[in-house]
């Protein structure tokens, strides 16, 4: 029985080996797949065999330039196995976007958010409406409908699908399971969105061939996220969001939305910067939301050498080089990508970084990260999403034996 188990979980881990491959590379011949996940050709065969008798993937044939020759065999899945809503809540608005079990984008739209209306009730019936109105734009039944995958930022329960905390609800909590209740089959995710960025920049390192054991993804913007990728021991890559934007800087940074005095995101996150420059007392209520024009005018003073402002940007750098720095001391060196709409400041940003970090130990005998600006931030959110709902949705196909 132990021998039986544990082939059947092989073969699993294997077809999901082989229908990744599929989706991050194109279609791919027998032996382009065998190349790129490593499994012998005969293994390979019997997969594919069992992946087209499920309807999962499919052939396509591709002539030999000229007509001569046998046509060249390519297998892709099918675009048509299965469907993947992917939403992201933002401080701003709510994206909501559907695509097919081939990774291609199908159809988006956005909705501001109303800051009038508050609470998860008023949130929740929206919510469902807009998902509604996604099927019906595309005329796709809710039962093809095989992952939901969400985002926001703030605290995610381990059951991976409650909002215990965020920016958007505060400390209301939001189940997205009962939200969406028995109508639908789909298998619901929700993510911190800072995460889906690590696991999103570490598979493009994977597929550029880099050996990249660990990264970070800080994103900057209304809040402050961190996103953790590692690799274990086996290889397998494990990816975490630490609470970063809410871990203690300083008191004197004021008070944060989370309610506590003195986090990350109460000097770095825009409601803290905008206190700053137009020193507001530390123990205002933060805004819940600035707008981004808000931001390039203190932007633009700093730039102008304006001295409260440039401060702002300086104390907001150096509170995020400090927590870095810590981040650094329980992890090994790794290097940091910035993201979020805050990097339209990081020429504001990066002095205090450094100064921040040079105030560690750590630091200072082994020399400072490598840090990397990655503007496209909602690009990375989508892939992050994508390739772990349709990963998700791999291991049930392979489990079953069909979508």
């Amino acid at each position: 029985m132990l021998t039986k188990s544990s082939t059947e979980l092989v073969r699993q881990q294997n077809s999901a080996l082989v229908l990744a491959a599929l989706r991050r590379k194109g279609s791919l011949s027998h032996t382009e797949i065998s190349s790129q996940t490593g499994l012998a050709s005969a293994t390979v065969s019997v997969i594919t065999a069992e992946l087209e008798r499920a309807g999962v993937i499919g052939k396509i044939e591709q002539h030999v330039q000229g007509g001569r020759g046998r046509p060249r065999v390519l297998f892709a899945p099918r675009r048509d196995c299965g469907y993947v809503i992917v939403v992201r809540i933002s401080s701003d608005i709510v994206q909501y976007s559907l695509a097919d079990y081939g990774g291609v984008l199908l159809d988006r739209f956005e909705e501001a958010r109303n800051h009038d209306l508050t609470g998860t009730a008023a949130f929740g019936r929206l919510f469902a409406a807009a998902l509604d109105r996604l099927l019906h734009r595309s005329r796709i039944a809710k039962e093809e409908v095989l992952a939901i995958s969400i985002s926001s930022k703030g605290l995610v329960g381990a059951d991976g699908a409650r909002l215990i905390w965020s920016p958007v609800f505060g400390s209301e909590e939001l189940d997205f399971v009962k939200l969406l209740g028995a109508d639908w089959r789909a298998r619901i995710m929700l993510s911190n969105e800072s995460l889906l960025v690590a696991h999103a920049l570490a598979v493009r390192a994977e597929e550029k061939g880099g050996a990249c054991k660990a990264l970070a993804a800080v994103s900057l913007g209304h809040s402050i996220g961190l996103g953790l990728a590692r690799k274990g021991r086996t290889g397998e890559l494990d990816v975490s969001a630490p609470n970063f934007g809410h871990m203690l800087h300083a008191t004197s940074a004021g008070l944060c939305r989370c309610g506590a005095y003195g986090c990350i995101e109460a000097a770095a996150g825009f409601y803290g910067i905008l206190r700053t420059a137009f020193e507001v007392p530390p123990d205002t209520i933060p805004a819940k939301f600035v707008p981004l024009s808000e931001m390039d005018k203190i932007g633009a003073s700093a730039r102008q050498g304006h001295r409260m402002a440039g401060y702002a940007f300086r104390q907001a750098g150096i509170a995020l080089g400090n927590g870095i720095s810590r981040m650094l001391s329980l992890y090994e060196p790794m290097p940091i990508f910035v993201t979020g709409q805050g990097t339209r400041y990081f020429d504001l940003l990066q002095k205090g970084m450094e100064e921040g970090l040079a105030q560690s130990s750590q630091v200072r005998l082994q020399g400072p990260p490598e840090i990397t600006v990655v503007a496209d931030e909602q690009r990375l959110v989508f892939d992050g999403h994508l390739d772990r709902a349709l990963g998700a949705i791999d291991g049930d196909v392979t489990a079953t034996g069909h979508a």
